[in-house]
This record gives structure tokens, C-alpha cells and sequence, in this order.
């Protein structure tokens, strides 16, 4: 029953929605704890010390984190599989494009693939640079995630990859939202509207919130 649901279309886009909503969740709490970061080094260094020690003692230490890891893993995966395999299908479908593209399409729309391929290429970047120190611009600290912060966005092109990264995101959410919505049945003439605002205030706040970490740094608020 699993394999034939994975197989249809219906079942490709349902796990897109349930998968991007897991990641929606996820983002709208590490937008709360960055913003943290205006609090000082103290404070920001404990939140980070903090996600490490949850559910201790029941949950031995960095384990509760690791679980929210493989669960984000799992989604990045389904998310982006299901997408790929999705625009395949509508590809072969009708393999030669439209003589007139449709004026509906949102900006948004055209450039979901784009933009979940940025998304995906930022990820690899971003734990590179801030988990594994691996590209840090600066001598990587570890346990010192505020000092680390600083460090990747006193760079131009730490600002410039993040910000453009963050915009996409902005994109995808306001799309990304609302296509989840009908697919998993939310949708009607009546609560699209509704649906579209949240949408549209969910991809200006999650944007605003944490590109205002990087402007943070390069105005001097955070050093």
C-alpha cells in the first residue's frame, strides 16, 4: 500500500506537503532562536548549549538534537525526491513547452525548482560553515556559536550567500504554503484568501526575521 500510494502523483505531493510543513515548523523555531543572537554571547551561546542538554537526564546528551536532525534529514530528503520525481512526471507529460505561457504564474511559481535547488545548495554550505567549521571564513569555536555568527557575516560573500538564500526561502515558503494547503485538502473558495495571507505574512516574517541576523552584524548591533 506504501509503494503504490509513493507511486501516484497524489501520493508524490502529499508527502511534499506533509515534508515541507516539518521544515516550516522547524524554521519558524530556529527564527526565534537566532534572533536570541541580539541578546549578547551569553545569552545566545546558553540557547545554543541548551539544544544540546534537552530531555536530560531521560535523553542522554545531544540526543534529542540528533533526533531532530534525522527527522529533518528524512524530510529534506522526501521533500526533494518527491519534487524531482514530480517535474520529471510533468515533463514527460507534455514534453514540448507551451506556445503561451500561462499570465497566472506567479513569480513564485516559476522559480520553485530554482529556488529549492539554491535552498538545498545553501543547507550543505550553511552546516559546512556553522556546525562543522569545515568553510568557516574565521577560526571556527566551537561551543562559541555567537563568535562563530560574527565571524561567517563579517564576510561579504557570507552576507551575500545568506541573504540571497534567505530570499528564496521567502519565495518558497509563499508558494510552498499554500500548495500544501490543497493537497492535503485545506483549501476552498472560501479560506484561499485566508490561506494566501498566512502564507504571504509567514514568507515576509521568516525572511525578515533571519536575514535580520546578518544585517545585525554588518550594522554593528551584534559584534
Amino acid at each position: 500500500m506504501a509503494r503504490t500510494v509513493w507511486d501516484s502523483t497524489v501520493g508524490k505531493k502529499t508527502v511534499m506537503a506533509v515534508s515541507g510543513l516539518i521544515m516550516l515548523l522547524y524554521l519558524v523555531v530556529h527564527m526565534i532562536g537566532n534572533l536570541k543572537i541580539f541578546f549578547g554571547a551569553g545569552e545566545f551561546n546558553h540557547y545554543a548549549h541548551w539544544l544540546r542538554t534537552v530531555g536530560e537526564p531521560f535523553m542522554h546528551y545531544e540526543w534529542t538534537l540528533w533526533v531532530v536532525r534525522v527527522v529533518l534529514l528524512a524530510a529534506v530528503v522526501a521533500h526533494a525526491v518527491s519534487a524531482y520525481q514530480l517535474s520529471r512526471r510533468d515533463i514527460k507529460a507534455r514534453p514540448r513547452k507551451y506556445v503561451h505561457k500561462k499570465p497566472r504564474a506567479g513569480y513564485a511559481t516559476r522559480t520553485m525548482r530554482w529556488g529549492g535547488v539554491i535552498l538545498g545548495l545553501f543547507i550543505v554550505w550553511h552546516i559546512l560553515d556553522l556546525t562543522t567549521g569545515t568553510v568557516h571564513s574565521g577560526g571556527f569555536e566551537t561551543g562559541k556559536p555567537y563568535q562563530n555568527v560574527v565571524d561567517t557575516f563579517s564576510t561579504w560573500y557570507g552576507n551575500a550567500v545568506y541573504i540571497v538564500a534567505m530570499l528564496a526561502l521567502g519565495l518558497h515558503i509563499r508558494h510552498g504554503f499554500w500548495s500544501a494547503a490543497q493537497t492535503l485538502g485545506a483549501g476552498s473558495r472560501t479560506r484561499d484568501r485566508a490561506l494566501k495571507t498566512v502564507a504571504n505574512v509567514l514568507a515576509l516574517l521568516l525572511t525578515a526575521g533571519f536575514i535580520a541576523v546578518p544585517v545585525g552584524v554588518m550594522t554593528g548591533v551584534v559584534s
